[in-house]
């Protein structure tokens, strides 16, 4: 009996194309990028500091958003 769902995990797909050329990431994909956890991302965006779109009952967060949020929070150690 062949099935229509897609069995691909969450980490390997393609993030989903923004109209603008950026991507989508979900919360998931952002705590693995920034290697924290999916309830660090959630407090993330809640609070306002790593924009989000909600889709459904989801989150997607822009890519560049991301890439923003670690450029703008890094420190020099030392």
């Amino acid at each position: 009996m062949e099935q229509d769902r897609d069995d691909s995990r969450d980490e390997d797909r393609q993030p989903e194309k923004a109209p603008l050329g950026g991507a989508f990431l979900t919360v998931a994909e952002v705590a693995a990028l920034m290697r924290v956890s999916k309830m660090t991302v959630y407090r993330l965006v809640h609070a306002g500091d790593l924009p989000a779109v909600r889709v459904g009952r989801s989150f997607r967060v822009p890519e560049e958003a991301v890439r923003g949020y670690l450029r703008d929070s890094f420190v020099e150690a030392g």
